[in-house]
């Protein structure tokens, strides 16, 4: 599914990534780790085309994604969630999901304007669309309350339906689980696992929840100073001297 090659990036003298490597098979569940400014989220920005790598390469089903702008990568199969989040706020929950919906269905500017033409048709079918994906969440029935209003960790699980909205085949998960109470983590858990099933994606996730690392991922690679510490099986990486070293110190 993803095969980065001795990837990495630069800023002036920095090298935020240096020779990264990672290879996801397709229905995978793995964790991206490392302590806070690893460059963890710089590889997302690179996996996304936020920024372009100064070296190696990147390719999502054996093409080549170098160069591509965030919008090409994301009609290429793949969609992310921020660590700080960017829903809309001033939207309700269910305007969010129909928001990534515009590839899937869509019209014409005239059909917008006069909404005639289908109109009535194709927002019925973004609706039914979008509410199917709420459900998965437990938010079909806040459809209508704004975003803003929702409280934290349903949010967190908006971004997450908004982004699985553009069907992607590789989902990037941010920190899915930050700011979530025990309860809410243990729930988010079980529906990481319920979308990979039910929508046949790939998913690479970025936490720091060590329970919800272990609990779901199948394999996991570490970043320490934008360079891969080690990488294996939870049990392999979490009982790893290096590992511990790099999260609590001598």
């Amino acid at each position: 599914m993803l095969e980065c090659k001795n990837l990495g990036i630069q800023f002036g003298g920095l090298k935020a990534v240096d020779n990264f490597n990672l290879n996801i098979e397709k229905g995978m569940l793995y964790g991206l780790i490392g302590p806070n400014g690893a460059g963890k989220t710089t590889v997302f920005n690179l996996l996304t085309g936020v920024y372009k790598p100064t070296t190696g390469t990147i390719r999502l089903e054996g093409n080549l994604i170098n160069g591509k702008t965030p919008t090409q990568i994301n009609n290429m199969g793949i969609a992310r969630t921020f660590q700080n989040i960017r829903l809309f706020s001033n939207m309700s929950v269910l305007d969010n999901v129909k928001a990534a919906l515009h590839e899937k269905v869509r019209y014409s500017l005239l059909t917008s304007m006069t909404h005639i033409f289908g109109f009535g048709k194709k927002e019925k079918e973004m609706d039914e669309l979008a509410t199917d994906i709420l459900k998965v969440f437990s938010l079909d029935d806040k459809s209508d309350t704004l975003s803003g209003n929702l409280p934290y960790g349903e949010q967190r699980k908006l971004e997450i339906a908004r982004a699985l909205a553009t069907s992607p085949s590789l989902l990037l998960l941010d920190e899915p689980a930050a700011g979530m109470n025990p309860n809410e983590t243990e729930e988010l858990m079980k529906t990481i696992r319920q979308i990979r099933d039910m929508y046949n994606v790939t998913i690479l996730l970025i936490e720091h929840d060590m329970k919800l690392v272990a609990g779901i991922c199948e394999k996991l690679s570490v970043l320490n100073f934008g360079t891969e510490l080690a990488s294996g099986t939870p049990s392999e990486v979490l009982n790893n001297p290096e590992v511990i070293t790099a999260y609590l110190g001598e």
